[in-house]
């Protein structure tokens, strides 16, 4: 009987590629930590972004994501967090409700 390969944690195949950018952003809405976090992107899409935490958050957790030229602004879901070698997490953000000109 084959073995299920649990490679993937989303249950979804991603629809739109990610572009490699580093972008300006803020983050806000930390349960445990407020206040806001200024912190930029590793990857880019129409409808989210891959950052860079110094905080640790739970998937589905709400927060505000904003670039940091006023530009762009989007109530968001942490899709996932993921701890990176050293210090910091990956953290996968899910855009709600997007308002103004993103990147893509």
């Amino acid at each position: 009987m084959p073995v299920k390969s649990n490679r993937h944690a989303f249950p979804f195949n991603r629809v739109e590629r990610r572009i490699p950018m580093e972008i300006p952003v803020l983050l806000d809405g930390h349960r445990q930590l407020p206040g806001t976090e200024s912190t930029f992107t590793e990857n880019v899409s129409a409808r989210g972004a891959r950052v860079v935490s110094t905080r640790r958050w739970q998937q589905g957790e709400r927060l505000t994501f904003a670039s940091r030229t006023g530009e762009f602004r989007s109530s968001a879901r942490v899709a996932y967090c993921h701890p990176l070698q050293g210090d910091g997490f990956a953290v996968g953000v899910e855009f709600l409700e997007p308002k103004g000109r993103w990147v893509v």
